[in-house]
């Protein structure tokens, strides 16, 4: 029984997508039976219009499985329910809305698109547990797939810097990103933290406030972005609010010391291969960054659990579990086509 997939994308652009980056990887190991080429959007989500288009799109282009890989929801409206997953990476924009928007980002994002698919993946069991409250759907639909690691990133040993050590902060949504209190909390520690995201006028303010050596990047290609985790000594992720949280991963593959939040699926996601803070403490955040500069056996630690929690997100095993998903789906809307027939 060979299964035709088809995967789709937001338009692309200019910038660093890791869920691309990551369906990317799982399409090249899906075992022989299963065939999936991506499909992308030809609008960019602006506007009701271009929406629309999207979803007209989508509808001409569908699949034995039709399966959104993330950021594009609504085009569950226009595909056949019976042979659409969704896959769903976050909450995040309900968290930071109020009224009116809200209302329509909960029921054209979520709801209804949720209402669509014959399943639905969530990436970390954190942000399952968000589905189902924001949805009211069954718990069976939802079935939890993390994101790959894709093998780009790999061990890149590096004697660590304790003198002035290189931070790697990837982010700056000021919604969650959580720069204001990490430049807090590393105030007065010799070191340059280099930031991957463009920087608003407040957060420059505070970063020269709190006397921080800093560079700031953005639009980097993904052999950059292996680059720059290679070239740091840790990675600080003290987010306030992620649907799973990649960079653990990414730094744990490639051997870097985490500093991340004890909050939502970042727990789940680092396991034991990173320091836990509370983000909304600097005093927190900075004794965990203190605590893998000034202990090297603490550190070496980290970084050895690392690499063996990046097995959980390898690309070969979390294409056996969408290929197990893909085989699900397919022949229950097999069955339900010849007994409508």
């Amino acid at each position: 029984m060979n299964v035709f997939v088809r995967h789709y994308e937001r338009k692309p652009r200019a910038g660093n997508f890791s869920i691309e980056r990551a369906f990317e990887a799982v399409r090249k190991r899906l075992p022989e039976d299963i065939q999936a080429i991506a499909h992308h959007s030809p609008f960019q989500s602006r506007g009701i219009v271009r929406r629309i288009i999207n979803i007209m799109d989508a509808m001409a282009h569908q699949g034995a499985v039709n399966h959104i890989v993330g950021d594009v929801h609504y085009l569950a409206l226009g595909l056949r329910k019976q042979r659409t997953i969704l896959t769903i990476h976050d909450c995040v924009g309900l968290r930071f809305r109020r009224g009116m928007r809200r209302f329509v980002l909960l029921w054209f994002w979520y709801r209804l698109p949720i209402r669509r698919a014959a399943a639905v993946v969530a990436i970390s069991r954190f942000t399952r547990e968000e589905i189902l409250q924001l949805s009211g759907c069954e718990s069976g639909k939802v079935h939890v797939i993390p994101e790959a690691v894709t093998p780009d990133f790999h061990p890149c040993p590096k004697e660590f810097n304790a003198e002035k050590p290189v931070i790697l902060q990837i982010g700056t949504s000021e919604h969650n990103k959580n720069l204001v209190r990490v430049a807090e909390a590393l105030r007065g520690i010799p070191c340059q933290l280099h930031i991957i995201g463009r920087l608003t006028g407040t957060q420059c303010e505070v970063l020269k406030k709190n006397r921080i050596e800093y560079a700031e990047e953005w639009n980097l290609s993904d052999e950059q972005m292996v680059e720059r985790y290679c070239q740091c000594d840790l990675v600080i992720f003290a987010s306030t609010y992620e649907g799973f949280g990649m960079p653990i991963v990414e730094a744990n593959a490639t051997g870097r010391p985490v500093v991340t939040s004890n909050l939502c699926s970042m727990p789940e996601v680092a396991d034991k291969a990173a320091c836990l803070v509370d983000p909304l403490d600097s005093w927190s955040i900075r004794a965990g960054v203190l605590r893998i500069i000034n202990e090297p056996q603490y550190r070496n630690q980290l970084i050895a659990n690392g690499f063996e929690n990046t097995k959980r997100f390898s690309a070969d095993l979390i294409a056996r579990k969408y290929a197990a998903l893909y085989r699900e789906v397919f022949s229950r809307s097999e069955h339900k086509s010849r007994v409508g027939s």
